[in-house]
């Protein structure tokens, strides 16, 4: 992403890296696609020595979030410090707000880069679009290969059964999707559990204004990414939101 985001024009589909150019919505794969990616993704060596960990980190931006918005930007470091004890980490930022508006950064390697992006976004009202962020994810996995994906918000206002075809194409993809929900909303509970479950990843609920919970989170999701489910294991030991994560996980 290049520039102050906020001055982007929306579009139908993920804007990528400020280019300006939005794609249409992805449809449900055929299961001839669904078959090559699944192929592409085996042929992939995701924990290979040296490989660099890749996780998308998607966030809800709606006008509701400004004060969840700022938390993530404080502790998002804390991804890269506990990436960094196990390898290290690119990062790719999705976020969607206001009216049809979903755009997503270039890879980022470092906390600093991450944190004056974040910086400049500011959030806006606007419907829920995690769909768009699954095909995003999928698009990714699929072409250059992701370890993990993050979601964090509080609200899903979408056709459930067209978000869990987009998970369960994750899912084949071997690509875990950890759903982070602020808030008690049962409807959203169930969605993003079931979210998490097609794709082989963990929900977990943190209270509004919670850095505590929300950090471990991070830091949870963070290892899986950089060093795989036994990253996470060895956390889990110490770190309560790291058991809860592995203990959902398939």
């Amino acid at each position: 992403m290049s520039g102050d985001p906020s001055n982007s024009k929306s579009g139908k589909g993920v804007t990528r890296g400020g280019e300006g150019n939005p794609l249409p919505e992805r449809q449900p794969s055929t299961s001839e696609d669904i078959a090559a990616f699944v192929a592409k993704a085996k042929a992939m060596s995701p924990y290979a020595a040296g490989s660099k960990g890749r996780l998308i980190f998607a966030l809800d931006a709606t006008m509701s979030r400004q004060p969840t918005w700022d938390m993530a930007c404080a502790l998002q470091a804390d991804m890269f410090r506990e990436a960094a004890s196990l390898g290290s980490l690119d990062i790719r930022l999705v976020y969607y707000r206001g009216f049809n508006e979903c755009r997503a950064s270039t890879w980022i390697s470092d906390s600093a880069t991450l944190a004056r992006l974040m910086g400049k976004i500011d959030c806006r009202g606007g419907n829920t679009q995690i769909g768009k962020v699954l095909s995003e994810a999928r698009r990714e996995a699929a072409s250059s290969g992701v370890r993990a994906i993050v979601f964090v918000g509080d609200a899903m206002e979408e056709d459930v059964e067209e978000l869990c075809v987009k998970a369960g194409e994750l899912g084949l993809l071997k690509v875990p999707v950890f759903m982070f929900q602020e808030g008690r909303d049962g409807a959203v509970e169930k969605a993003f559990r079931e979210i998490a479950r097609l794709t082989g990843g963990a929900w977990s609920r943190f209270d509004p204004g919670a850095a505590a919970q929300l950090r471990e989170l991070l830091r949870a999701a963070a290892a899986y990414a950089a060093g795989g489910r036994e990253a996470l294991l060895r956390l889990s030991r110490n770190d309560r939101g790291a058991a809860n994560l592995l203990g959902q996980m398939k």
